[in-house]
């Protein structure tokens, strides 16, 4: 039989708080975790940062060429004149930023289109969608063409120099196959991120900058070609 004060012996002996770890086994343990979270949370920055820089390096690259080709143009014609200069700055920050902003923004559409197709497994409507981008940019690039055809009329029409409108017209001319070009380049660059081949659009955005920087100077310093010598550069870069 059990006695009375059994019951309450039994209460005392157990405790209402469970005693700390000798030599802070808990505290090691919640501190072994947290280093634990710490270290998953920096393997999945470092690996989520190597998916953004496989779709972004490239992209930046593309963009960096692209500036560095008008960098080294204007660096060039600066060399030549004011005039040209002045003109060259007129074509390529107003005309060409203008145009190649609406044809960007157009082919960013295929961007959306082809990745779609290539998740669902769709490949025939890779190429489909290529092409007819093509044809609709082409249409587009059409319709910009007076900006560059009348670019004289226009400047002096806003109240530009006379002789600064009538260089930046010439300068315009040679813009168009460079604007023509464009529909090409941001099409292909759209098509080939879609499918994660952007190594190629880095390797084609170095070259172009390469081939610029040493026309530009061959034609330039080494046969005195002048203005013609480095939009004719830009041309063949492009």
């Amino acid at each position: 039989m059990e006695r009375p004060g059994d019951e309450h012996d039994d209460c005392r002996t157990v405790p209402l708080l469970e005693p700390k770890h000798a030599h802070g086994e808990g505290s090691n343990n919640k501190q072994e975790e947290d280093e634990e979270e710490v270290g998953s949370l920096g393997r999945r920055v470092l690996v989520e940062s190597k998916k953004l820089w496989v779709v972004a390096g490239p992209s930046i690259c593309a963009r960096f060429s692209t500036f560095g080709v008008t960098v080294i143009s204007q660096a060039f014609i600066g060399h030549i004149g004011a005039t040209e200069l002045a003109g060259y700055a007129l074509v390529s920050t107003v005309l060409m930023r203008f145009s190649g902003g609406i044809l960007l923004g157009m082919a960013s559409a295929l961007e959306t289109l082809c990745g779609q197709s290539y998740g669902a497994k769709q490949y025939h409507m890779l190429g489909i969608y290529l092409q007819r981008s093509w044809i609709v940019l082409l249409c587009c690039a059409v319709l910009l063409l007076p900006i560059y055809l009348f670019t004289t009329p226009l400047l002096i029409f806003l109240g530009q120099d006379p002789k600064i409108a009538a260089m930046a017209g010439t300068i315009s001319l040679w813009y168009i196959p460079v604007m023509i070009s464009n529909v090409g380049n941001f099409t292909l660059q759209m098509y080939l991120q879609a499918q994660s081949k952007n190594m190629i659009v880095t390797y084609l955005a170095m070259l172009n900058l390469g081939l610029h920087l040493f026309l530009s100077w061959l034609l330039t310093v080494q046969f005195y070609l002048g203005l013609a010598g480095v939009m004719g550069s830009m041309v063949i870069a492009y």
